[in-house]
């Protein structure tokens, strides 16, 4: 069941089953509860590398493609927060296999990733970064795909 504090809106530009769409949505969720974050409006763009590529070029000016571009279009005078988030499934993909974990629990990453961008966190240094990975960690343990970063402690989603 969804909070209705937040709203959370899926763009998916390639093929994306409505299993993950939930697991991604939950997760997000997580991540709002976690940190105290009272209203949320959030759209979640999944698209592959090509369209990345020209989001990370128009956005960043960066010519390649990237796991995930998180904007925060809050209102400074609003108390609803604005998220916006571009997650690679295609880079999940091949990510997901170099790592041993199933795509979706990648591209659940990638969410949360954004997501704590967008709320405060920074990985610009080795402790923020470390900061950071650990609540990703967290928030992955509670979604049941076990830890990414530091090992896996179970992985009770399927792989597929």
């Amino acid at each position: 069941m969804t909070d209705p504090r937040w709203d959370i809106q899926f763009e998916p530009e390639v093929e994306c089953p409505p299993a993950v769409i939930e697991t991604l949505r939950t997760a997000a969720e997580a991540v709002l509860h976690r940190r105290r974050c009272e209203l949320a409006t959030v759209t979640i763009t999944i698209v592959g590398d090509e369209r990345m590529r020209y989001y990370h070029q128009r956005f960043l000016n960066q010519n390649t493609a990237t796991d995930v571009i998180s904007f925060d279009l809050t209102d400074e005078f609003e108390e609803m927060c604005v998220f916006d988030l571009i997650v690679n499934a295609q880079l999940a993909a091949v990510q997901a296999q170099q790592r041993g974990h199933s795509p979706e629990a990648e591209l659940t990453l990638y969410v949360i990733h954004g997501l704590l961008h967008n709320l405060g966190f920074d990985d610009g240094t080795p402790q923020e970064a470390a900061r950071m990975h650990r609540t990703e960690e967290a928030v992955l343990e509670t979604l049941g795909f076990g830890g990414i970063y530091y090992g896996r402690k179970q992985n009770t989603k399927s792989d597929g």
